[in-house]
């Protein structure tokens, strides 16, 4: 079924080792770009999610957050990273020495520096475990949410392939009038010049110009158009893309009727069907 790109959704879970909040944002666009915001304890995490996300997801804008929330006084022991440590009085011997007074740094300053003190991370592997999980159940909420508002949509477009389809039949319906007024107006005209003519070559280029003016083919193909619409909307593939090449056809075939027409009626109808076929454009453009 087809399905917007547009959707949110968001999770949120909470244990001893503390919350995490995962949010899913999307908005149309013409490919699949993931973008996230990840905690440090998560970055690790990142090609997973994104494998997950590209397997439920063909089409959009993405934007991927994950917030995580310590408990509130939580006793977790800090750990100094002795390498890490090394590796920065190293390289403050080193500042101290270039300067010409020498720089001061006390023991709070060095444990400011990132890196060098961390949180004991025996929790690690739970905190990633429920990282999967409430990213699924947001993954799985916002794949519903694109589904719903999908579902608005092709309603949407099947309101609008029901008036073109109206639209065309009402063009078909003043073929045969539309014909015999050519044929009248041509009689008048040659009853007001007087003249003697050969009625076989009239009726010769009465043909062709009833030919160059006729919009049958037009027609078949609008129609073939919107029940091509109605059959892409109710599959299961996504139908972002061709609908949108569909659009561009159903344009074209309703210019080429404007072009033709030696009627008023047909010419309204004609620039009401295109008015028709840009709102269903840009409904289009929000389609996976």
């Amino acid at each position: 079924m087809i399905a917007s790109m547009t959707g949110f959704a968001r999770r949120e879970s909470t244990g001893s080792w503390g919350t995490l909040v995962c949010e899913l944002r999307s908005v149309n666009h013409r490919f699949l770009e993931a973008g996230f915001r990840l905690p440090d304890e998560l970055r690790a995490a990142e090609g997973e999610l994104r494998t997950r996300l590209t397997r439920q997801l063909r089409r959009g804008k993405v934007d991927c957050t994950l917030l995580f929330r310590r408990p509130q006084g939580a006793g977790a022991s800090l750990e100094v990273d002795e390498a890490a440590l090394a590796r920065l009085l190293a390289a403050v011997e080193v500042v101290s020495r270039a300067l010409r007074a020498g720089a001061a740094v006390n023991a709070l300053d060095v444990l400011r520096w990132p890196g060098v003190l961390r949180e004991d991370s025996t929790g690690g592997e739970q905190l990633l475990a429920v990282a999967y999980a409430v990213f699924g159940a947001t993954l799985d909420d916002l794949v519903a949410a694109r589904a719903r508002e999908g579902a608005r949509l092709r309603e949407l477009l099947e309101q609008r392939c029901a008036a073109l389809e109206a639209l065309v039949a009402g063009v078909r319906a003043r073929l045969p009038e539309v014909q015999a007024r050519v044929r009248t107006r041509l009689d008048e005209r040659l009853a007001e010049l007087g003249a003697s003519v050969d009625r076989e070559r009239i009726e010769q280029e009465l043909a062709l110009l009833l030919q160059r003016l006729d919009v049958d083919e037009e027609l078949e193909r609008l129609s073939g158009h919107i029940e091509e619409v109605r059959r892409v909307v109710g599959d299961i593939e996504p139908a972002g893309r061709r609908l949108d090449f569909l659009m561009q056809e159903l344009n074209r075939e309703a210019n080429t009727l404007s072009s033709k027409s030696q009627d008023l009626e047909t010419t309204r109808s004609a620039v009401d069907m295109k008015v028709i076929i840009e709102q269903m454009r840009e409904q289009v453009q929000n389609a996976e």
